[in-house]
């Protein structure tokens, strides 16, 4: 028990730390910021849940004694709370099948079959939190839309004269622009981190042999049927005004984020068979993050998969004749 609250602290303080670094302004903090849940979530995964609410209870505390309340509200929503919830879901199985002996059979009784929580419905968890801690963050500026794009203005004038005191009416233009984008920006950067800090947590204690459940095959990951009409019912509404629609916006960034990775498990599936598969994958992962914009292309993929499913269609092709009967 003793080492168990001591693996707790270590991982809580580990991620109040790197949630802290960001007060330096320091390049290398902005990683650090966004690796914050990763001790957390080892923790979770590999020692259980309560070991990470344990840690991030702790490291929410020590934040807010030694900086105020606001840094304490804002670690326990954006890394503690995440961390927790997704390492719970991680290890989340249910007994499937018959696990009692055969009485007619003398052989020992079989190890009974578990089936895990979905990847795709853990991913959509992620596109809940995503978009959940870009509105908390954006409620900090305003209630209201133009109080929000207001100080986001301000805020990128400010920096922008900082580095070019002789701005002009292009670079108004410019930072309008970005005040547009800003909130999905931000959607789409907590999603990828969120995803990246999951699947870093589960390489993490899969290597040192505490991950308790089979690595999943993530070419399978789908999101639930009902995420499309959530994403259509969020587009509709990005059409509206005020707050509604900035909300709205995030949704839909998240969600659409969501068929992005989707679309690179398809990708995935629907290259098996190619000898040259190597080199497309990995060309298409480098044509992404280096220009960005590709990743249309991905969430066309994910959305197509959803409506049409390729996967299902490209595999049942892949099956053998059934044998005729005699």
């Amino acid at each position: 028990m003793m080492a168990f609250g001591l693996i707790a602290l270590i991982a809580g303080a580990a991620s109040a730390l790197m949630f802290a670094s960001i007060i330096s302004g320091a390049l290398i903090s902005l990683v650090l910021f966004y690796l914050a849940p990763l001790p957390l979530m080892v923790a979770a995964i590999g020692w259980g849940p309560l070991c990470a609410s344990l840690g991030g209870i702790a490291a929410a505390i020590g934040l807010g004694a030694l900086f105020g309340l606001p840094y304490c509200i804002a670690f326990a929503v954006t890394v503690a709370l995440p961390a927790w919830w997704l390492g719970h879901l991680v290890l989340l199985g249910r007994q499937v099948g018959s696990v009692g002996p055969d009485a007619s059979v003398a052989e020992p009784p079989a190890e009974p079959e578990i089936e895990w929580y979905p990847v795709g419905r853990i991913l959509l968890w992620i596109a809940g939190f995503a978009a959940l801690t870009t509105i908390a963050a954006l409620l900090t500026l305003g209630t209201d839309a133009e109080t929000i794009t207001g100080t986001l203005r301000r805020g990128l004038m400010r920096l922008l004269r900082t580095t070019d005191p002789q701005t002009s009416g292009e670079a108004s233009q410019f930072v309008d622009a970005l005040v547009r984008i800003a909130p999905a920006a931000a959607t789409i950067v907590a999603m990828m981190t969120l995803t990246l800090n999951l699947w870093l947590s589960a390489k993490v204690t899969a290597t040192s042999g505490r991950l308790r459940r089979p690595w999943p095959d993530m070419k399978t990951a789908e999101l639930p049927p009902m995420t499309l009409v959530a994403l259509c019912i969020a587009l509709a509404f990005c059409f509206t005004g005020g707050l509604l629609a900035i909300v709205a916006q995030i949704t839909t960034a998240a969600l659409m984020m969501g068929y992005a990775l989707t679309g690179f498990a398809v990708l995935h599936t629907l290259t098996l068979t190619l000898k040259s598969r190597t080199f497309w994958l990995g060309s298409t992962y480098a044509v992404v993050v280096v220009f960005g914009w590709p990743v249309i292309a991905m969430v066309i993929l994910g959305l197509a998969d959803a409506v049409f499913g390729f996967r299902e269609r490209f595999l049942r092709s892949r099956q053998p004749p059934p044998l005729p009967t005699p």
